[in-house]
């Protein structure tokens, strides 16, 4: 580091610089980094230094203004600004295919460097800046910090994207684990792998099921951060089960949805050996009970009569609809070329996305089957029942965040294609499926820096409606809303009733014959619109915004603007469970103590990487734990509660081997159940002894002894989340 000198021996170098340079980003700043009156040999040496100190603050530089020595070209002083230094100047958007983000602030920051005989001496320096810096996690991201050392471009060991200075998350992170697990059997290495995972991670969760054989049949697992983002973006949900890409031919099942900046998200993953109601039945409650039991207001899936009835009975407060771009697919394979008649596609995407009300779909479709004499096609019959779970007829007031449209709905049926094919194992997948999620998590990463970094160019600078929006949404919701406000230009409208603070309008787009209707009522500030976009959307249409622009509205209401597509749409983690009764029963308590884990878990992972974030956070809950020590000193309530009492491990474990799963082909379709069931009989004597005894060092274990699946009922589940070292109290059938 650099030093305040004043004579030649003490100067630093270039590589002194670097060398200091190279430090960790979670480097905090200190005492020494206050620049004034320190020197380098170069103009060179100067920019290291300031790019340096920048790095280890947070934030990006870029060289400012430049002084000469009068009649030369000899540099009299530099300076280097804060990259969000003065104002971005106004420019035309309109030919422009790009714009970037308007990142200045006004930033003061700045350090002024004068050339004195060859040292580069610092004269001026500010180190005040009006914005927000840059959290060791995103400091790789700066603009100036964006280079990979030499000296750790081939460090294998070193642990996440942020400490070796580029952006690619997952580079290399599981070489070494995949090399190891594929020693013993596959169904060995994959149990192994869940519970390597569970020591790493406290919240992550699976559960396995097996036959009477004691084969796997199905399984499910999902990790800790899986549960944060559902705690967020948990009201919409994909399930796809199209695709197979294993050995055994299983069914792989990912649960996806979409986060703030209309990217998928994955929820959890499972592999299944058939497609009956009770193995759909058996995942979706594991699903359930490893999400704290909250159902998705809206689950999308493909049409499987099964899987249908599956929904009614885990989750029959969930609107079911089915997905799209699935049934699109499915056309070409029921119609052969009839799927490419330019007039039968018209008419059937009509029936799909192009009716209001449902006598216009009723009118299409009676078109659609007497003009191709599809009558009596069994696929057409079938689609035809369950309507209302595709159709915007019946479905444009559900809300789906745009997972519906064909370009979401692509994206998310193709999550996991190439992903392996049909000699990967299951251990393998599992390890290329942690690969795809740490890239999608890379990826939202980059996208959370870059709101944070400004906010978006706007059309109509002068317009409060888009500030408000640049301000609040994230940059792609962003970029829907501004096409949405842009459209509310190319409308008419005609106003019907005006009754009070109770007004109609017709609202109609040019070049259209659909005519919409909305009402707004000026005291509440409360629209509604025919078209229901807000409603599937959760975004305010162009209809909307074109009567917020005759009754003079500069900006959204707060009611019409959802936390999910904001740039805080992850801050609180609390959520839904953070108002459990006085009085709770052992399953309330067990999902209150959860809820809490998560929320101290997400305040931890904002630590990490600053020394004082860690000190805070060791002090706060040093001081919790006191404050709660005398609370239940307090109210008397005696010796502390043990919860390690009753589940205490004794003795030896009675070992079975679990097998790899048959062929799908080669396994009856005789229903298996799994640990999330309870056991109607009693449980024999020598299972009881071997659900108490301890855990051994045999190779293969039963999972409802010692996989640690966490796959009971739900108390008994989050009990073992717990203590993954507790017994289970139901079997395997």
């Amino acid at each position: 580091m650099a030093s305040n000198i004043n004579s030649k021996p003490g100067v630093h170098t270039l590589s002194d610089v670097e060398e200091t340079g190279d430090m960790e980003l979670g480097t905090q700043v200190g005492e020494d980094d206050n620049l004034m009156g320190k020197v380098v040999n170069s103009e060179d040496e100067a920019y290291a230094l300031y790019n340096a100190y920048a790095l280890r603050v947070g934030f990006s530089i870029r060289k400012g203004k430049v002084r000469y020595f009068t009649g030369s070209k000899k540099i009299r002083s530099r300076e280097y600004f804060c990259s969000k230094e003065g104002f971005k100047l106004d420019e035309d958007l309109e030919e422009k295919k790009v714009r970037r983000l308007d990142t200045r602030t006004g930033c003061k920051a700045f350090v002024r460097f004068s050339n004195e005989d060859g040292l580069w001496k610092v004269v001026a320096f500010n180190p005040q800046h009006n914005h927000e810096l840059a959290m060791p996690s995103e400091k790789h991201l700066l603009k100036s910090a964006r280079r990979m050392p030499i000296s750790k471009a081939h460090v294998p060991g070193v642990e996440g994207f942020g400490d070796i200075g580029f952006v690619n998350r997952d580079c290399y992170t599981y070489m070494n684990r995949q090399k190891t697990l594929m020693s013993a059997g596959d169904s060995q290495n994959l149990l192994n792998l869940f519970k390597s995972k569970q020591a790493e991670d406290s919240l992550f969760f699976y559960t396995v099921q097996v036959d009477q054989e004691n084969r796997i049949t199905n399984f499910f697992w999902r990790d800790g951060r899986s549960r944060l983002d559902y705690d967020c973006f948990g009201d919409v949900l994909a399930f796809d089960t199209t695709c197979r890409t294993n050995k055994y031919n299983l069914i792989c099942a990912p649960f996806v949805g979409v986060n703030h900046h209309w990217q998928n998200v994955m929820f959890g993953c499972a592999f299944m050996l058939d497609e009956t109601t009770t193995s759909f039945e058996w995942l979706f409650k594991s699903f359930l009970e490893s999400m704290g039991n909250r159902p998705p207001k809206t689950i999308l899936t493909d049409h499987n009569q099964a899987i249908s009835n599956a929904i009614e009975i885990v989750f029959p407060n969930t609107r079911h609809c089915l997905c799209r771009w699935h049934i699109l697919k499915s056309v070409a394979s029921q119609v052969g070329d009839l799927s490419e008649n330019s007039e039968f596609k018209y008419l059937f995407n009509k029936c799909l996305t192009g009716c209001e009300e449902a006598a216009d779909f009723q009118q299409s479709w009676d078109n659609l089957i007497q003009k191709y004499n599809i009558g009596n096609h069994k696929w057409f019959n079938t689609l035809y029942e369950v309507r209302a779970k595709w159709s915007t007829a019946f479905t444009k007031d559900v809300f789906t965040g745009g997972i519906s449209s064909s370009q979401r709905s692509e994206s998310t049926g193709n999550v996991l294609v190439g992903l392996a094919n049909d000699i990967t194992s299951l251990s393998k997948f599992v390890i290329a499926y942690e690969k795809l999620v740490a890239s999608m998590r890379s990826s939202e990463f980059n996208e959370d820096f870059r709101c944070k970094q400004g906010a978006q160019s706007k059309v109509l600078k002068k317009s409060g409606i888009l500030g408000q929006a640049s301000n609040v949404y994230t940059n792609k919701i962003y970029k829907l809303f501004e096409e949405e406000l842009l459209g509310s230009i190319g409308t008419t409208w005609t106003e019907l009733v005006s009754r009070d603070t109770l007004h109609t309008f017709e609202v109609r787009e040019e070049g259209s014959q659909r005519v919409c209707t909305v009402k707004f009522n000026s005291h509440s500030a409360e629209i509604f619109c025919s078209c229901k976009k807000f409603e599937s959307l959760g975004i305010l249409c162009c209809h909307a915004l074109r009567v917020f622009g005759i009754k003079n509205l500069t900006r959204i209401p707060n009611q019409y603007v959802l936390k999910r597509w904001t740039k805080e749409a992850k801050g609180g983690m609390m959520g839904y469970e953070q108002s459990a009764p006085h009085s709770m029963n052992r399953k309330d308590e067990l999902v209150w103590r959860n809820s809490m884990i998560r929320f101290v878990c997400n305040s931890i992972y904002k630590a990490q990487g600053m020394d004082t974030a860690r000190k805070l956070c060791i002090k706060k809950l040093l001081e919790f734990d006191r404050e709660i020590d005398e609370e239940v000193a307090r109210l008397k309530l005696g010796e502390e509660r043990n919860l390690g009492t009753d589940i205490a491990n004794e003795g030896n474990d009675a070992c079975t081997p679990v097998l790899c799963p048959s062929h799908m082909e080669d396994l009856s379709s005789t229903r298996h159940k799994g640990h999330c069931e309870k056991r109607k009989t009693n449980p024999s004597k020598e299972a009881i002894s071997a659900g108490k005894s301890k855990q051994s060092s045999h190779p293969i274990l039963l999972p409802s002894i010692d996989i640690n699946s966490r796959s009971q009922s739900n108390s008994l589940c989050d009990q073992h989340h717990m203590y993954p070292n507790a017994p289970l109290s139901t079997h395997t059938q």
